[in-house]
């Protein structure tokens, strides 16, 4: 399962919108704490696709970075992380837990694709250009810049539609793609995407994801990709980390200065100066994400009957948390692929999660093998997961009367805002309409 993670913890730190690398130096800790607080044999937590988008159109990823740099947004994403996994615990001791499976089926549907399709727009500028910043230049100088600059002075919480017009913009001026990252993305999409059906059987899930970014590292440096890349990976200083036992035993992982990030203005650049709009959206980041979980957790109920506990899987969520703030990464919640990859490797405890963590931490070294992988190739990974269901909603589509509204009221608002605006308007949405709904149905009755 290490092996098979990597390319994605470099794609979805790439989608958080800092350095891919950090995905890596990141990783260990935080599934090293759940695995210490969960009481699943199999499932695994990390840094997802969805968490990415949310943490970064919950802080203005882009806008900060070039307002303030990219040091002093790993910063705030480390706030935030800390926000998330205390409301994560608090919510868990007040009973959210069991609240959780309660939002209805038509919000998490519509949200769900809002997401993925927050996630296709922040791969496509790494997979169709050299560089990603390329396409934001063009939308800019657009038809379709004009629209977002209209939209967001009407609407200033509508973050989500400049990836909303970096899709459009790509997809109806491909004259603009650069032909050697266009191409690599397109190879590997495909090749992820339609891989399981001719590979062995034995192979693990993910064995695809990483022939694909293998193929695309051998290629950049055999001949000579100038397009973007992973670049560099620092490693951890030699004092840097924990030590225990006098110095026998370290783990060499990078520690953040908690008092330092306590002290971070994450509230005034960007929740207009309000705790309060802080805190309510990052309990609105740990429901969202805890959904993730009730699902990973309730299919291996039905499949294999492993029992769980709400609770006690939304503290493994908020102690993750924790200790993703503590390491610079971004929130973190369950991962369905990790979690599938454990149980088909036969993982019989919490252990596998430890033993990985730590396989993720030693093996940090040896990872600049990853320094010329294309960022086109990582982006492949992450449209591969998305695009399928973005292109062809057919949950959306199967949903009927009052439920396909708010569907597609909370897809649009999803895409276009926030997730967590969406999701918090979807919610309103729902109560509104079936509100509305059963009075007309009462009146008739009458």
């Amino acid at each position: 399962m290490a092996a098979t993670s990597v390319p994605q913890l470099i794609a979805y730190a790439e989608t958080v919108g800092y350095a891919g690398y950090r995905g890596l130096t990141t990783a260990g800790a935080p599934l090293f704490a759940w695995g210490l607080a969960t009481g699943s044999p199999w499932m695994n937590s990390g840094v997802t696709s969805l968490t990415a988008v949310m943490a970064k159109t919950d802080l203005g990823g882009e806008a900060y970075v070039a307002q303030y740099g990219e040091k002093e947004y790993v910063d705030l994403v480390s706030a935030y992380s800390l926000y998330v996994g205390v409301a994560s615990i608090i919510m868990a001791l007040v009973g959210f837990g069991k609240l959780a499976s309660k939002v209805p089926v038509a919000v998490k549907t519509g949200f769900k694709w809002g997401c993925e399709l927050g996630v296709l727009a922040s791969a496509l500028p790494n997979g169709l250009y050299a560089f990603g910043s390329t396409l934001k230049a063009l939308v800019a100088t657009s038809a379709f810049g004009d629209v977002v600059t209209t939209v967001k002075t009407a609407v200033p919480g509508a973050t989500g539609v400049s990836g909303v017009a970096n899709i459009a913009y790509a997809v109806t001026h491909p004259q603009s793609w650069d032909l050697v990252a266009a191409a690599l993305f397109f190879t590997c999409t495909i090749f992820v995407m339609k891989a399981k059906n001719f590979l062995p059987k034995w192979m693990p899930p993910g064995s695809e994801v990483v022939m694909a970014t293998a193929a695309a590292t051998a290629f950049s440096v055999y001949y000579g990709y100038e397009g973007g890349v992973v670049g560099e990976i620092p490693a951890a200083g030699s004092d840097s980390g924990l030590s225990f036992f006098n110095g026998m035993v370290k783990i060499p992982i990078e520690l953040m200065d908690v008092k330092a990030l306590l002290e971070v203005p994450i509230a005034e650049r960007c929740f207009g100066g309000s705790m309060v709009k802080l805190l309510i959206t990052a309990a609105i980041f740990s429901g969202v994400n805890f959904l993730s979980i009730v699902g990973i957790a309730s299919g291996f109920e039905s499949d294999n009957n492993v029992s769980w506990s709400a609770p006690r899987e939304l503290i493994a969520q908020g102690v993750s948390n924790l200790a993703a703030g503590v390491v610079g990464s971004a929130a973190v919640s369950g991962s369905m692929s990790r979690s599938l990859v454990s149980r088909m490797t036969g993982a019989s405890s919490q252990l596998a999660c430890i033993v990985t963590a730590l396989l993720w931490i030693y093996m940090m070294p040896y990872m600049s093998i990853m320094s010329p992988t294309p960022k086109s190739a990582l982006s492949a990974v992450i449209v591969s997961a998305v695009v399928k269901n973005v292109v062809m909603p057919k949950k959306i589509l199967a949903l009927k009367g009052t439920d396909f509204v708010v569907g597609v009221g909370t897809a649009a608002t999803t895409a276009m805002t926030s997730p967590t605006i969406g999701f918090g308007v979807g919610c309103v949405f729902y109560v509104a309409i079936n509100v509305i709904v059963g009075k007309d149905t009462k009146k008739k009755v009458a």
